[in-house]
């Protein structure tokens, strides 16, 4: 179960990637705009992009197998280096006098 949320992870994370490159910035219309319309300038409004929808599934998806690894691999048993050792009692301390505050005088 974890290697097949790793390779759905992996082959998202690489797809994300080149999805993000494949895409346009906002600023790559500025030019067309000043020899076409002056619309896209300010934003047409219209429908989403293909690559737009592509991008916001491949998120969700990233976001939901970045979760289930966490989930999988944060649940792991603690263990200590000290499982094997006997543990040993410390003695009491036998003085029955108390110890003097600093700063006081007598």
């Amino acid at each position: 179960m974890k290697f097949i949320i790793i390779a759905v992870h992996v082959s998202v994370c690489i797809a994300l990637i080149m999805i993000v490159l494949l895409q346009r910035g906002k600023g790559a219309d500025m030019g067309a705009a000043f020899g076409g319309s002056s619309q896209t300038v300010f934003g047409s409004g219209g429908a989403t992009s293909f690559l737009h929808k592509v991008t916001t599934v491949a998120a969700i998806i990233f976001m939901l197998t970045s979760l289930g690894l966490s989930f999988f691999y944060g649940r792991v048993g603690t263990s200590s280096i000290m499982e094997g050792v006997p543990r040993t009692e410390v003695p009491a301390a036998t003085s029955t006098e108390t110890p003097a505050k600093t700063g006081e005088t007598q």
